[in-house]
């Protein structure tokens, strides 16, 4: 399964010096990150995401970035964006009542805007998309924003731990499966030849011969794996980002000790446990009776505990004179966080689709991350040489100008 990330909604159409850095800076980190795994589903077949033996080299220097990929960036990323999309229902809902505005119409007109952009780029571009889970979800948990932290916390812990249940149960219903389920769930883990090759010709092949893969995969991620998987954690993620918000973990505002403990403790957990998770597929050999369930739950939830260690060291980041700079730099990247999104995907099915350059199913996991480097430094280039320049990024420009009926001005305001 695929894990792309969402893109945290940005409340009011603020000045600069309204906007909350901390939350900028780490969105900028987590869109950036986010496509070291991206970008094996942009380059490589579907199956090859969660079973790193169905296709690619995987040996020497490939295994290595493989490995870290998985241990430093699967999932993370995609846990850090749910909960920032949460913090970031509870931030507009604070700022429009304190403007004295309404907030639900406002949420579920944004939030529609938002499902539109995801349905084309999922459909149209990349099935990957996440964009549609995140606004569905967000339609849903709306409705707990105002819930105590404590609360928050303990109805999110148990929608995670609805996933996790539902996948072990899953596990253990394979014996009971007949024949032809347990033949196409083995083809899609571990796909012979020839699906192989239709899956490389359709991404090879025009726009219209990638939509025989592109929109069933899709649908399956809106449908079935929305209610069985992704609701769930999507969900609670969101919660527990509105527990951290309104603890003023995203602020940046509590103690360097606490940041620090955030880091040891997520960090130290999250890390080794994903890596046991490793130790335990290879032991297997990524056998599919073990590793499509019971083998994922040490990424499920190592990868939660390794993005609670990235909010301490952000944060502490921020709190850094040091590094104002850099984090000024990546505060920019993550304002323009939308357009980078979707940009990363427009640009890497360029390279990869056959209506660009083709070169799906010929990249090795080592040159996929030099792209990665490539693509990563350019935006970050363009988001602050735009953002010198202009109040928003174009897509974000553009889904404000929608969410409030009115085109927003794209000059800079003099304070700034």
């Amino acid at each position: 399964m695929h894990h792309p990330p969402a893109i945290a909604p940005d409340v009011s159409p603020v000045a600069g010096a309204q906007r909350m850095v901390s939350i900028d800076v780490l969105r900028g980190f987590a869109v950036l990150g986010i496509l070291v795994m991206n970008i094996q589903s942009y380059s490589m077949i579907g199956s090859s995401y969660s079973n790193p033996h169905a296709y690619g080299d995987l040996s020497g220097l490939h295994y290595v970035v493989w490995y870290l990929s998985h241990l430093l960036c699967d999932m993370k990323f995609m846990a850090l964006f749910s909960m920032l999309f949460g913090a970031g229902i509870v931030v507009m809902q604070t700022r429009r009542e304190q403007q004295g505005l309404p907030c639900t119409a406002f949420h579920y007109r944004r939030t529609g805007w938002l499902l539109m952009f995801g349905l084309i780029h999922a459909y149209g571009i990349w099935y990957g998309d996440i964009l549609v889970v995140y606004s569905l979800s967000a339609f849903i948990v709306f409705w707990a924003k105002r819930w105590r932290p404590r609360t928050l916390i303990v109805v999110s812990l148990l929608m995670l731990t609805v996933s996790s249940v539902l996948s072990l149960a899953s596990g253990l219903s394979m014996p009971y499966w007949d024949e032809a389920q347990m033949a196409e769930f083995r083809g899609d883990w571990m796909p012979d030849g020839p699906a192989i090759e239709k899956e490389v010709a359709a991404y090879r092949g025009s726009w219209r011969e990638q939509l025989s893969h592109r929109v069933p995969m899709a649908w399956m991620f809106h449908t079935f794996l929305f209610g069985f998987f992704f609701f769930w954690r999507t969900g609670g993620l969101m919660l527990m980002g509105m527990a951290l918000f309104k603890t003023d973990v995203f602020s940046a505002r509590r103690s360097k000790s606490f940041y620090r403990t955030m880091t040891v403790f997520g960090l130290g957990c999250g890390l080794p446990i994903v890596a046991w998770g490793v130790s335990k597929n290879n032991a297997v050999d990524w056998d599919i009776h073990y590793s499509f369930f019971q083998g994922a739950q040490f990424n499920y939830w190592g990868s939660i505990a390794v993005a609670f260690g990235y909010v301490g060291v952000i944060m502490l980041a921020c709190q850094s004179t040091r590094l104002n700079r850099l984090t000024s730099i990546l505060a920019k990247t993550g304002q323009m966080a939308f357009t980078n999104y979707l940009s990363q995907s427009v640009i890497c099915t360029l390279i990869f689709y056959g209506h660009g350059w083709g070169r799906f199913g010929t990249v090795s996991r080592v040159q996929q991350i030099g792209i990665v480097a490539v693509i990563l430094l350019c935006q970050i280039a363009f988001s602050n040489w735009w953002l010198a320049r202009f109040r928003f990024g174009p897509l974000e420009w553009l889904w404000r100008s929608l969410s409030y009926w009115k085109l927003q001005s794209m000059s800079r305001p003099a304070s700034e």
